[in-house]
């Protein structure tokens, strides 16, 4: 069984190793290494990190038996949208339906946040559309976002109703 608990600051070098575990085979086949890079010194800088959970983003680490396996990121935002910026877990425990548990909590404390919807964006060549089809998701439209040094992100933006 999964246990899920709040990530706190302390986490951060937990939640960079998961994050760099899981990018290449995530995203190997997708991103260019230059572009690999690049996002992750971006996104999972401990400085980045820091003042992402100082914000409104909510972090929730995913462990089995005390050993950290996952970790998820989600913030509430207008129209009771509750923007999932993160889900990831190592390799050697994907699946075991872990992925179903830890957006499970995370649909569950987003209900209780006032969410009505929950969003995310996937990369158009990943794989894992088909993971969050499965879940209720529904691709509502697709975004091309400049992210910086000549690189963009092309994804779906996918939503699931939580009511």
């Amino acid at each position: 069984m999964l246990q899920i608990s709040l990530a706190q600051p302390a986490d951060i070098p937990v939640i960079q190793d998961i994050a760099f575990t899981a990018w290449k085979p995530t995203y190997g086949h997708i991103l260019s290494e230059e572009q690999s890079r690049f996002m992750l010194d971006w996104m999972y800088s401990s400085e980045t990190l820091h003042q992402t959970m100082e914000g409104h983003t909510v972090f929730l680490l995913a462990k089995e038996e005390n050993i950290a396996m996952g970790f998820a990121a989600f913030e509430p935002k207008e129209g009771g949208i509750v923007k999932l910026h993160k889900i990831y877990f190592l390799p050697i425990s994907q699946g075991r339906g872990y992925g179903r548990q830890l957006l499970d909590e995370v649909s569950k404390q987003a209900v209780q946040a006032g969410g009505r919807y929950l969003e995310l964006n996937v990369n158009r060549s990943n794989s894992a559309r088909q993971f969050y089809e499965k879940l209720g998701f529904e691709m509502v439209r697709e975004e091309d976002n400049y992210i910086g040094n000549g690189y963009w992100m092309n994804d779906y933006v996918m939503r699931k109703n939580l009511l």
